[in-house]
């Protein structure tokens, strides 16, 4: 609960959680009980307490925001809106700044310490902290400065500094648990293959976009190439082609699968075939058959047409209207066919 002057001075901040700078300087001090006070829940305060603890510093209240709390809808509390005159005031859904940026630091807040737990875990794959690599220094962390001995000490703080290294506890048994998970849905999914030097595997064309012949009609995996180098456990060199010489010759494992070729002993009847590629003249002229979508650009000033040519040779693309032969035309045609679709 935060209290604040008719002049919009903040002056008590009774969560006693924190303390957070807030914006022109102003500090929020935070309410910090004493140890022998009473600690008494507020739906079962007396008048004399709230007299003694509170009143006595701030005044009578005007008015109360509270976020749909029952506490304050109590018959104490009732009463006590009716004897001074105290407002009660719900908040809205969304009030990020109803009691003083505190509910907005807070989500922002663990952001902050995501990173911190991530800088501060060993990674499993150079077995040392994000810190350690990058700073050569780890961050003080708020259970490193607790003291593990010490001739006098308070039962709240050892009980806080146990629930401390529980939580701590169960914490690492959690990632590590799920570290374990992840490993074995990836491990079931990825079967390591064993490649060797020589054998002959096909390479997948996803990423190859210069092929001779239609790009609609080519092969999802090119080959067979031999196994020149591995490079490590995920990848390996390949000797390529003629045709595709201008490629790099390392391929990640998931783009390559094993070459099986035909076991004469076990199917005599079957013939080898070599695969031929039929050659398609290109006739060089790019006659336009039809246009079928349209697209706007710069602000909705210029307009842009895909257009198919007859010859399949060539791919289709984009054209400006005063770059369409008979265009008006073509055009018409187009507007028709949409038309026509989007009143079915």
């Amino acid at each position: 609960m935060t209290i604040v002057h008719k002049d919009g001075n903040i002056h008590k901040n009774a969560d006693g959680l924190s303390r957070w700078p807030l914006p022109n300087n102003i500090y929020n001090p935070a309410y910090v009980p004493e140890e022998d006070s009473p600690q008494i829940p507020i739906e079962g305060i007396s008048f004399t307490d709230l007299n003694t603890t509170l009143f006595e510093e701030t005044g009578i209240f005007t008015n109360i925001i509270s976020d749909r709390d029952p506490k304050f809808t109590s018959a104490l509390w009732t009463n006590i809106h009716q004897l001074f005159g105290t407002k009660l005031s719900f908040s809205t859904a969304y009030h990020p700044q109803t009691d003083c940026l505190a509910e907005k630091v807070d989500p922002n807040l663990g952001r902050y310490e995501l990173e911190l737990a991530y800088k501060t875990s060993i990674h499993s794959s150079t077995n040392q902290t994000p810190a350690i690599l990058e700073k050569v220094w780890n961050p003080k962390l708020p259970q490193d400065p607790l003291r593990k001995e010490l001739v006098e000490i308070n039962p709240r703080a050892s009980s806080f500094k146990l629930m401390l290294d529980k939580a701590r506890k169960n914490a690492i048994r959690f990632m590590e648990d799920s570290f374990s998970y992840a490993k074995d849905k990836w491990d079931k999914s990825h079967a390591t293959t064993d490649f060797k030097v020589g054998d002959l595997v096909l390479v997948s064309t996803t990423n190859f976009n210069k092929i001779k012949g239609c790009k609609k009609l080519k092969d999802s995996f090119a080959g067979p190439f031999v196994i020149k180098a591995l490079k490590g456990e995920n990848s390996i060199e390949v000797e390529l082609s003629e045709e595709l010489s201008n490629k790099h010759p390392t391929f990640p494992v998931i783009l390559i699968k094993p070459y099986k070729s035909s076991d004469a002993e076990k199917f005599p009847l079957r013939n080898q075939v070599p695969q031929v590629i039929p050659p398609i003249e290109s006739s060089g002229i790019k006659n336009i058959t039809k246009v079928f979508k349209e697209r706007k650009l710069r602000s909705n000033k210029v307009r842009e047409y895909l257009v198919r040519y007859s010859d399949p040779t060539f791919e289709d693309e984009w054209l400006s209207e005063k770059d369409i032969p008979e265009a008006t035309k073509l055009l018409r045609r187009f507007r028709h066919t949409r038309n026509n679709n989007i009143t079915k």
